[in-house]
């Protein structure tokens, strides 16, 4: 049987997952409801943050599948994926054209001398546009140095929701038959000639069963493996040490077959090697060559990631030590490349606070997925405010800096570049949106800027437009520092005491800012329970309830109407926070507290400062 190894790449939200369920379900190893996104975070959040692969069978052929993150914080996802595989299919919305991770995703394809399928989805919406998308991603090509050979891609048009494909917008279908015809005409085979090589497998993902320890999902590049075969794990450097093979899986569906044997071109779960890591090479004989590393762009952003030492603390979680929050990262490390970690214990210097280990990662989205899973497995701890990571390049300070792209209503592409201007974005291109199609009163801005500019401005964004616009970015490198950005515009309300919030205290509180809590939260000395809008910081009572008289008044009676409050998610913690403010994640709460719990502690600081 013909092995084919394909991955799907698109940027976040232009139908990758949907169509890999259907390619599932009409080949018929997936029932229906039976999606790739299967974690409880990408459920909820409609998003893939994992690369998952699966395998489907069509004409006695086998092609394996991998979905793959379209947010530019999982990245390292992407990256590691694509050395595994031999084409790419790049989908792209209709409607929106190429978007930042098109770019980032297609450029690493085009680096490793893949030629990709262009699939143009979601054709059926009103405002799509597929003959100009499909122009646009030929000028991307173009732009991104693309070969003649990967220049001339072939295209099939999709709708994915009702797994549809179509060689020409004016054929008929019923089916993906014709994607399916394109994947076998476009994609390699595996070479018959690497089965009789020297075996050499290597792992771009990992996982984990209760019963067989960790497991390695992993390519085989040449040669054949047997069942309790004894094996060399290489690293890139040469060294090597042995191990057994337990057991070896293949994939039909999202199911995994247990097999006997695996050959060159198949994509395989092994168990048995409980020090694998992600980029060695396995392979039969400790004198073979080990395959090249796998590279992945470095974090942007770092942060301390401290025991929780709030009046709180505690309470509410079942892990809170250092240690336990230090074996947690340890296993994060594992299967999360593109994650950093110093576990030098190091306290937080201005608060002198508790002992903690400094995490670096891609992003905003990045770091908050990973504070949520942990969240959710019973672990309590503190964060400080994300803060970029800057590189000295020949005696010159430097920062990343992000492309970003807006997608917004014209009537407020004044403000959007005011406020982006103000955080020393520059735009580079403003044109009729894609999303928006011709006459619909949109526009597409795209500008460049320091990384520092965006952390925080996400909220504001959606403020700015209504909850109408569409912001992307991609890391586009390190570039000369931008200098000083004065982003923060709020003070923070802080609790004075602790007991629990009346709403007669948060009523009056109101017209001062915006509130973080509800009525009946328990808050602590030294706990921010909102923002005030003049910018300053308020020290304020919330357990304050009303004088009670025995004298009657028409006005003592008058009804609490409480705005609702701006709930704290650990992703709108990570914005808002201020620099001597702490997120208190726990598994059942996300509070902002200042570093100092006391007005007369935060004063000496501000003086030793």
């Amino acid at each position: 049987m013909e092995i084919r190894n394909i991955a799907i790449i698109a940027h976040v939200d232009h139908g990758k997952t949907t169509l890999t369920d259907a390619l599932l379900r009409q080949t018929g190893v997936a029932e229906e409801g039976v999606s790739m996104d299967s974690n409880a975070l990408e459920l909820e959040r409609g998003i893939t943050i994992y690369s998952k692969n699966a395998a489907i069978f069509y004409k006695d052929t086998k092609i394996n599948i991998v979905d793959t993150p379209g947010h530019a914080d999982f990245g390292s996802e992407v990256e590691r994926v694509l050395r595994s595989i031999d084409s790419v299919l790049l989908v792209v919305d209709a409607q929106e054209g190429p978007m930042p991770q098109t770019r980032f995703v297609l450029k690493k394809s085009l680096e490793l001398g893949l030629k990709p399928i262009v699939v143009i989805n979601k054709i059926d919406k009103p405002a799509a546009d597929p003959a100009r998308t499909e122009e646009q991603v030929l000028e991307l090509f173009m732009e991104l140095g693309a070969s003649d050979a990967q220049t001339n891609f072939p295209v099939v048009y999709t709708i994915g929701r009702q797994g549809i494909a179509k060689n020409k917008l004016t054929d008929e279908s019923k089916d993906l038959t014709p994607l399916l015809e394109t994947i076998l005409a476009h994609v390699p085979a595996s070479d018959p000639e690497k089965k009789s090589a020297p075996f050499r497998l290597q792992p771009f993902n990992l996982g984990y069963d209760n019963f067989l320890g960790r497991l390695a999902v992993a390519r085989v590049y040449e040669g054949t493996l047997k069942n309790s075969d004894n094996v060399f794990v290489k690293k890139p450097d040469g060294t090597a040490r042995a191990g057994k093979i337990t057991k070896m899986f293949t994939f039909r569906g999202l199911v995994r077959v247990e097999t006997n044997e695996v050959e060159a071109g198949d994509i395989v779960l092994i168990a048995g090697l409980p020090d694998i890591y992600i980029g060695e090479t396995v392979t039969l004989d400790a004198n073979t060559e080990p395959l090249p590393a796998i590279e992945v762009d470095p974090p942007t952003i770092a942060l301390n990631f401290l025991v929780n030492n709030s009046p709180f603390a505690g309470r509410e979680g079942k892990f809170v030590t250092s240690r336990q929050i230090r074996a947690r990262l340890e296993r994060e490390l594992e299967i999360n490349v593109g994650l950093r970690v110093d576990f030098a214990p190091e306290r937080d210097e201005k608060a002198q606070g508790p002992e903690g280990f400094k995490v670096s990662g891609r992003g905003e989205l990045h770091i908050a997925i990973l504070l949520e899973q942990m969240r959710r497995e019973g672990y309590e701890l503190q964060v400080s405010q994300p803060q970029v990571i800057f590189h000295e390049i020949d005696g010159e300070k430097m920062e990343p800096f992000e492309e970003t792209i807006v997608d917004i209503p014209s009537v407020y592409q004044g403000v959007i570049i005011e406020r982006l201007g103000q955080r020393k974005f520059v735009m580079s291109a403003i044109g009729g949106s894609a999303s928006g199609g011709k006459g619909h009163g949109r526009v597409r801005i795209t500008l460049v800027g320091p990384t520092r500019g965006l952390l925080g401005y996400r909220s504001s964004f959606i403020l700015d437009t209504k909850g109408d616009g569409i912001l992307s970015s991609r890391v586009v490198g390190f570039r000369p520092y931008a200098g000083e950005i004065k982003k923060r515009a709020v003070g923070s309300m802080i609790s004075m005491t602790t007991g629990k919030a009346l709403g007669y205290s948060l009523w009056n509180l109101q017209d001062r800012g915006v509130l973080y809590i509800v009525p009946a939260t328990e808050v602590y000395e030294g706990m921010v329970i909102g923002n005030t809008s003049k910018g300053e910081e308020m020290s304020v009572n919330p357990t304050k309830n009303k004088n009670l008289t025995n004298v009657r008044s028409s006005s003592s009676d008058e009804a609490l109407t409480l705005v609702p409050p701006f709930e704290l998610t650990i992703e709108r913690g990570l914005e808002v926070m201020a620099e001597d403010e702490y997120l208190e994640i726990t598994p059942t709460s996300v509070r902002l507290r200042k570093q100092y719990l006391t007005e007369i502690d935060r004063s000496r600081a501000h003086r030793k400062e």
